[in-house]
C-alpha cells in the first residue's frame, strides 16, 4: 500500500526556544496526528538539522528519568533554534512502535530484570517496531533538500536513506546518564547500537 500524507492545517508556535511553525498531517495508514515543528525557511535548503522524535508520553509530558527521551526532546528544539532552521518531526509511535499500554507493561518487566529490548520480545513485539516513512514523506512534502539528523540511532539514519532521504551529515544528542536511565542507555548500545558514551557505573 503506497503511504501518502496531507498537510491540514499550519499555525504558529511560539516557544521558549524561538518561534516555529507547527504543520498537522494526515496519513493513508493510521488515524494518528503526525506533527512537523519547522522553524525558519528549510523549502530547497541543504544540511537541515532535522529530529525525528517519536512519541513518549512519560518521558516528554510527564518527565520520566527511565528514558531520555524528554531530554533529547528539549535538546534537539535549541539545536534547532541555535541554527536559526530546522524540523523536528514528531511521530506518533509510542513505546518504540508497541503503544503506551506495551510500553508500561515493559516497564514492570524492566523492574523485574529484563532489558528493553528483552522485555519487548517478552510481550510479542520486535525491539524496535518503528517506521520512519512518515517522516520521510513530511520531509519531502517540506521541500527539505537534504539534512544533518540530530539522532544517536544509526538505524534510523538507514532506514532514511533507504526512504530516499540524503543524509548529509549527523548531529549527536547525549544527554545526562543518572542512576534511572543508566541500563536504558546500556541496552542502546550494546544492543541496538547507538552511538553514545555510557559509564561503566554511575
Amino acid at each position: 500500500m503506497k503511504v501518502t500524507i496531507e498537510n491540514k492545517v499550519k499555525t504558529r508556535i511560539p516557544t521558549k526556544h524561538g518561534e516555529f511553525t507547527l504543520y498537522y498531517y494526515t496519513n493513508s495508514i493510521d488515524d494518528k496526528e503526525h506533527i512537523a515543528f519547522v522553524k525558519g525557511e528549510v523549502a530547497d535548503k541543504d544540511d537541515v538539522p532535522v529530529r525525528i522524535h517519536s512519541e513518549c508520553f512519560t518521558g516528554d509530558v510527564l518527565g520520566s528519568r527511565r528514558c531520555d527521551c524528554g531530554p533529547q526532546l528539549d535538546m534537539s528544539l535549541n539545536i534547532i533554534n541555535q541554527a536559526g532552521f530546522g524540523v523536528l518531526i514528531y511521530l506518533r509511535q509510542e513505546g518504540r512502535g508497541i503503544g503506551l499500554l506495551k510500553k508500561l507493561q515493559a516497564y514492570n518487566l524492566q523492574d523485574q530484570g529484563l532489558d528493553t529490548v528483552d522485555a519487548n520480545i517478552h510481550l510479542g513485539h520486535l525491539a524496535d517496531e518503528r517506521q520512519y516513512d512518515i517522516a520521510a514523506l513530511i520531509l519531502k512534502d517540506l521541500k527539505v533538500r537534504s539534512i544533518a539528523l540530530i539522532t544517536n540511532n544509526p538505524q534510523k539514519i538507514d532506514e532514511l536513506v533507504k526512504l530516499g532521504t540524503q543524509v548529509n551529515n549527523r548531529i549527536a544528542i547525549e544527554t545526562n546518564v543518572h542512576l534511572d536511565n543508566v541500563d536504558y542507555l546500556k541496552t542502546k548500545v550494546e544492543r541496538m547500537h547507538h552511538m553514545l558514551s555510557v559509564p561503566d557505573s554511575q
